[in-house]
């Protein structure tokens, strides 16, 4: 099932309860499809951002929870009706602390727009381990589905590198992120986000010599149609995120101190 139909069943379902009498109605979406376009980059270009939060608004919930929005102020600012944005840095850290600490560990940014992201995951991970890890940034430009850009910032040398992003679709910026860190001396490099959506065309990264580990949560259906199962993907669960939001929603808990970590 594409994304677009797992969209439309959700607001049809939304629009039902709520016209079947429902007390209250919280949509739960792990992962909030269409949302990556908040911001017109050329002139006449879609906003889907803001026609994903008009389509939900029409269904009348009481509030919009989802994981790793592209872009949390964009999703926060779309809606009209109260929103929760959840993360997995947590988990991620823990599934990185779980593993044989190295003496150097650097968190990869693919491109410039999510140094945020990869420096919020480097936080969660700081506390536990004896040596701090450090940051580094890839240069990306795209114009017309053409990647460009060089710069390389950061040192990655014999290190333990994870590059982090909010999805793998393609897979080609995880992968030229990738192969610019073994070819500036990374030792083993995880290839590491959120929603994996996996295209048909992620089977390079799959595959490539230059990723040792590609580690992604459960938010959506792991493999796309054309897609191989391969024993380098691992995934890290949701579920428990999921249910302990759930639960504080409905039992009138906290959920100030379920998202302070990363907020």
């Amino acid at each position: 099932m594409s994304q677009a139909e797992r969209l439309i069943r959700l607001l049809f379902f939304l629009a039902t309860c709520r016209e079947n009498g429902a007390l209250r109605v919280t949509a739960i979406v792990p992962y909030l499809a269409f949302m990556r376009k908040e911001v017109q980059t050329k002139p006449r270009d879609p906003v889907t951002s803001k026609y994903v939060a008009v389509l939900f608004e029409a269904t009348r919930p009481d509030m919009i929870v989802t994981i790793e929005a592209h872009n949390k102020a964009a999703f926060q600012n779309a809606f009209r009706c109260p929103t929760l944005h959840l993360d997995m840095y947590g988990q991620f850290a823990r599934w990185i602390g779980d593993r044989p600490q190295s003496d150097k560990l650097v968190f990869l940014s693919p491109d410039s727009g999510g140094s945020k992201r990869v420096e919020l995951l480097r936080q969660a991970c700081a506390g536990d381990r004896r040596v701090v890890p450090t940051l580094a940034l890839m240069e990306k430009h795209r114009s017309d589905d053409v990647v460009s850009g060089d710069l390389f910032a950061g040192d990655v040398e014999g290190a333990d590198v994870v590059i982090f992003d909010d999805m793998i679709s393609t897979g080609g910026t995880m992968l030229r992120a990738a192969n610019s860190a073994k070819s500036r001396g990374a030792k083993q490099v995880v290839a590491m986000a959120t929603h994996g959506l996996f295209a048909p065309t992620s089977s390079d990264l799959l595959s490539a010599s230059s990723v040792d580990r590609v580690v992604v949560s459960d938010t959506t259906a792991p493999f796309s149609p054309g897609v191989s199962l391969h024993d380098r993907l691992e995934t890290v669960s949701c579920a428990r995120l999921l249910a302990e939001t759930i639960k504080r929603l409905h039992g009138g808990g906290s959920i100030h101190r379920l998202i302070a970590p990363t907020s």
